[in-house]
């Protein structure tokens, strides 16, 4: 069982990967305060493990009833990350923002990022989900599902806390490396959405 939690957690943590989706949060959180940018962090995480651990326990069943391919989430996926990039690098958030706070002539509401994009497309995508099947499906009883769920657990808490930390250590770096950092990270995110959309129809064409 330590072989097969090590196994799980190995796998979903490369999937998932915290350290990845750390500094994209922090820009997309950009202008909270800490406790809205932590709340939504959270939130993130828990609904992401309910979404993945709806799919590791019904995930077959589900998709067979709707008559979804999982390519299809890739290919969808991946056009929605490359719209946030999209804002991120040409700063469409924060110009939004400021028509917002006109608009109200109050506090600008802080956009709530927690369901999209961070929990799903970014921590509970494609490829977790995939994975999140095929490690339960080929864990041995309700032991072995156990066990990977444990994993899953384990790796959405790093995640969790990596994202909280992240728009703390963003900030050291003060407004105009932030700013550079932002538009990367938004290039970065739309070549990840890219290859999503591409290994989508890969699957769908069988290339």
């Amino acid at each position: 069982m330590l072989n097969l939690f090590i196994s799980a957690f190995i796998t979903l943590f490369v999937i998932v990967d915290p350290p990845g989706c750390a500094p994209i949060y922090a820009g997309l959180t950009k202008g909270a305060s800490a406790a809205e940018a932590r709340n939504m962090a959270i939130r993130a995480c828990v609904i992401a493990a309910g979404i993945l651990l709806v799919f590791a326990l019904f995930g077959e069943q589900l998709l067979g009833a709707l008559h979804i391919e999982l390519d299809s989430f890739r290919i969808a996926g991946g056009l929605m990350l490359f719209w946030i990039a999209f804002e991120m690098v040409f700063e469409k958030r924060t110009q939004r923002r400021e028509e917002r706070a006109e608009k109200v002539l109050a506090t600008p509401e802080v956009e709530d990022v927690s369901i999209f994009p961070m929990a799903m497309p970014m921590l509970a995508g494609p490829g977790a989900i995939a994975a999140i099947m095929l490690l339960t499906n080929n864990a041995r009883g309700v032991q072995g599902t156990l066990v990977v769920l444990s994993a899953l657990a384990a790796v959405l808490v790093i995640t969790a806390v990596a994202l909280i930390a992240a728009g703390p250590i963003m900030k050291v770096f003060g407004a105009r490396v932030e700013a550079v950092i932002t538009r990367l990270l938004g290039v970065l995110l739309a070549a990840l959405a890219a290859q999503y959309v591409i290994d989508g129809l890969k699957g769908s064409f069988g290339i």
